[in-house]
This record gives C-alpha cells, structure tokens and sequence, in this order.
C-alpha cells in the first residue's frame, strides 16, 4: 500500500491509513504504553486511585501530550482506573487501594494529532488464585485476537477467538462494551466486538487502525452502569478484568502500537 490510498473509507465507514501514519500511532502508543509502566511502582495497599491518576495526569504533560479523555463527554480525568468488579470507566478519587484489590488503568494521550489507547491490569499487594487466573485468561484472550489480525480475516473472527478462548476457561465476555476504530480521533468505526462467529463483520484490511479491549468476568457478563453516568459494573459482583492494545493492520499482520516498553503489559 502507498500513501495515495491514505483517508480512503471503505464500504463499512473504516478508514484506511496510509504507511506513514503507522509511525505517528507508535509514537502515541508508545507515551501512553511508557505511562503505564511508570506508574505501576505506585500501586501498593494504602493508595487512592486519585493518587494514580494525579500521577499520569503530570506525566501525560511532561512527556509532551495531551489527554484525551479530560474533558470527554465531562470527564475530568487523565485516566479511568476500574477495581475489582468495575467493568470500565472507574472513575479516580478518594477511594484506597486494600490488599489484593485488582484494577485496570485505561489511558488515553494525543500526541500531534495521534491517539494513543492502551489499559492493562494491576495487583495491589497479594493477588488471591482466582484473580491471578482471571487476569491470566484475560490477558491471553486480548491476544488470541491479536492473533486472529490480518488482512481478509474479519473482525468476527477476532471476536470469535477471543470469547472461545474466554469462555474455555469457564469465564464470560462483556458484551456491553467493545473496542473501536481510532487514530487521529478518538473513536471511529468499527465498533470491535469481543464475540462473534467467524467469517462475519467487516473484512480486515492492511492500514485499519482499532482497539482490542476485551473485558472478562468470573461470573456472569451482564453489566450496569451507577448513577454517575461513567462507572460499569457487574451485576452479579463478579471480579472483572481488561487488557487493551491499539493496532494497526499491516500487509501480512498487525503492528502493535502499545507494547509496554519495560516489557510490564502483564503484571508479575
């Protein structure tokens, strides 16, 4: 592909980026991935998730970028940090973390124009069996999608890999949430569902930029969103786990654009 088919739409409304634009992503990708990592030796029993976001909030300005989600929709926050049975879209604040507490932190920067999208999860103190197993599977389902990315494949078929690897392990895949297209926006079509049959939805093309976010659950997947407009939870209580990368479909595959620098994407 060359740069003359850059801003092309499919059928599908679904951009088409040319290979020049998979260098902004990366960088974006990469400040978020790098704001991930640095953030992870702050987490610790005792601390408030406002204490973390005021954090990223500092290094989301000193490394150069801007955050997306302050101001979005009225959110005024640089990320949402989601503990235990929150689904997505936690929002920071007084509350303090307890041993073997989880949470994901969702961050999202702008960096000349580019969107730069990634969440992973997080272990204060002693993880209990159950959570370590949750956050395992969860993370191993984001990339059985990840590996279900290449050109003629369908976004059914990421969808499909990933609520057959999930639902394998006796565990459930939110469909009240998905990922979505991005790149010099926030959000764009496709919407990425993390379920599917195969074969189905739009056929994947090289220069497609999107998140793959899948949010699993112990229990059930129903969710429902608290009366702050924000906060989804599960209905049944059930802990619930996210791992979230943006990629880039490239002629034989898929470029990963959040990578975690110090190699932290999953805790230890």
């Amino acid at each position: 592909m060359d740069d003359s088919h850059r801003g092309r739409i499919t059928k599908d409304g679904i951009r088409i980026h040319s290979p020049a634009d998979f260098a902004g992503m990366r960088a974006a990708g990469q400040v978020a991935a790098q704001i991930l990592d640095e953030v992870a030796a702050l987490i610790e029993p005792g601390v408030s998730t406002g204490t973390l976001d005021a954090f990223i909030t500092r290094r989301v300005t000193e490394l150069g970028t801007t955050s997306a989600t302050i101001g979005y929709k009225g959110y005024q926050h640089a990320s949402c940090i989601s503990v235990n049975h929150v689904v997505c879209h936690g929002i920071p604040g007084d509350k303090k973390l307890k041993d073997g507490d989880i949470l994901n932190i969702d961050v999202t920067v702008i960096l000349d124009g580019w969107f730069g999208d990634t969440s992973r999860m997080y272990v204060a103190g002693k993880q209990s069996r159950k959570a370590e197993r949750l956050i395992q599977v969860t993370h191993d389902s984001l990339f059985e999608g990840i590996n279900a990315v290449k050109p003629g494949n369908t976004f059914g078929d990421i969808g499909h890999a990933i609520q057959k690897y999930a639902e394998g392990n006796r565990m459930s895949v939110v469909r009240d949430f998905c990922g979505h297209g991005l790149g010099r926006v926030f959000h764009a079509p496709p919407n990425v569902l993390h379920y599917g049959r195969p074969g189905t939805a739009s056929v994947l093309e090289e220069g497609m930029f999107f998140t793959i976010e899948p949010m699993i659950n112990l229990g059930r997947a129903e969710t429902k969103v608290l009366g702050d407009d924000w906060t989804a939870v599960t209905r049944d209580k059930s802990l619930s786990a996210q791992f979230e990368h943006s990629i880039g479909v490239t002629k034989d595959g898929c470029e990963i654009f959040t990578l975690s620098p110090a190699g932290k994407f999953h805790p230890t």
